[in-house]
């Protein structure tokens, strides 16, 4: 398996997020778990351009599909990722 293109950090750049280690672990914290039947892209806390960059990726198969995959993961099981 290839290594993904872009790491978390990278999203949470791309995304304007503080993106260290504790700002990415924090923000999991804060915003999971999330419910299964909600799509990421749906979640109250993306602002637009956020949520339309992260569906366009998903819907797109793009680059970045397989970081914000691991993201999505990461917010539905919560802290202990």
């Amino acid at each position: 398996m290839e290594q993904p293109i872009h790491s978390l950090p990278c999203l949470f750049d791309q995304l304007g997020l503080r993106s260290d280690p504790t700002s990415i672990e924090q923000f999991i914290a804060t915003h999971s778990p999330l419910k299964p039947e909600l799509h990421l892209a749906d979640a109250f806390f993306w602002s637009k351009s956020q949520a339309d960059f992260l569906r366009g990726e998903i819907l797109d198969d793009a680059d970045w599909a397989e970081v914000v995959d691991q993201l999505d993961v990461m917010l539905r099981k919560g802290r202990d990722t």
